[in-house]
């Protein structure tokens, strides 16, 4: 997957200006892709000069101009090819995980408060992804909102992000218990 398809899925339900882009993938595209706003700005603008997006000029009274950009039918047809071609397995590639790797040699007490941290983060996460679903829910229960919802894919994606961040909550929490233990049992010895 590159830049482009996460960026065509996020203006697909309508227009968003660059900012409100990168609000977009901080809260609701970030459990799947992270991009920094300048990397957004530059594929807006790539995106352009292709004609998969287009870009209009709004002018605001009492605030800078804006640009607003919008899924071209090109867009949507680069979507549709992109959702058709085979995905390749996802990996994880964490700088966490080395350090545990080496956990054996290393101080665990330095260890254990990365692992500490990231937990933290986590449950933050997980905190904002269940007020995301609750929200796109409207009040309905799970069930009735998958069933009847209009736009199930980002609920699905915040679920998988949800998922992602209890999964690492666990771990965490888990590998940071063995950790102390370990080195309480040799410190008994």
């Amino acid at each position: 997957m590159a830049l482009r398809h996460a960026v065509l899925a996020a203006l697909i339900d309508g227009e968003l200006s660059g900012y409100q882009l990168a609000k977009a993938f901080d809260t609701g595209v970030a459990n799947f892709w992270h991009a920094l706003p300048q990397q957004l700005y530059a594929e807006l603008t790539r995106l352009e000069k292709e004609g998969l997006v287009v870009g209009r000029e709004v002018v605001q009274d009492t605030r800078p101009n804006k640009r607003l950009f919008a899924v071209t039918v090109a867009g949507l047809a680069e979507l549709e090819q992109f959702a058709k071609t085979p995905t390749k397995p996802s990996f994880i590639r964490d700088d966490l995980l080395v350090m545990v790797q080496a956990a054996d040699h290393l101080d665990t007490e330095a260890l254990v408060a990365q692992l500490t941290e990231r937990a933290t983060f986590a449950e933050a996460k997980i905190g904002l992804f269940e007020a995301q679903l609750r929200k796109m829910r409207g009040g309905r229960d799970e069930e009735e909102f998958l069933r009847h919802g209009e736009r199930i894919g980002p609920y699905l994606t915040c679920c998988r992000g949800l998922d992602f961040e209890r999964g690492n909550l666990e771990w965490c929490r888990r590998t940071a218990a063995v950790l102390r233990e370990r080195r309480a049992a040799r410190a008994r010895r």
